[in-house]
C-alpha cells in the first residue's frame, strides 16, 4: 500500500489542535472591506473550528504532517 500524500492546499490553510479539532481562518477578508460592516469585519478576524466527520476528512487529507507539529 503506498503512503498517503499530504494535500498541500489544506496544509497551508488549516491547523489541527491538540484535541483533534481543525482550525482555519474565514474567507471574504481579502478586499472590498469598505462595503462590509465593522461587525462583519470583526467576525471575520476570528478563527473558526471544524469538528465531526468533515474535520476527520481534513485530517486524513493532511496525512502524516499532523504528527510533525
Amino acid at each position: 500500500m503506498p503512503k498517503i500524500k499530504t494535500h498541500k492546499g489544506i496544509k497551508k490553510r488549516v491547523k489541527v489542535t491538540a484535541t483533534g479539532k481543525v482550525k482555519f481562518h474565514k474567507h471574504n477578508k481579502g478586499h472590498l472591506l469598505s462595503n462590509k460592516s465593522g461587525n462583519r469585519r470583526r467576525r471575520l478576524r476570528r478563527t473558526k473550528t471544524l469538528t465531526g466527520p468533515f474535520a476527520a476528512k481534513m485530517i486524513i487529507l493532511l496525512g502524516s504532517c499532523t504528527r510533525d507539529k
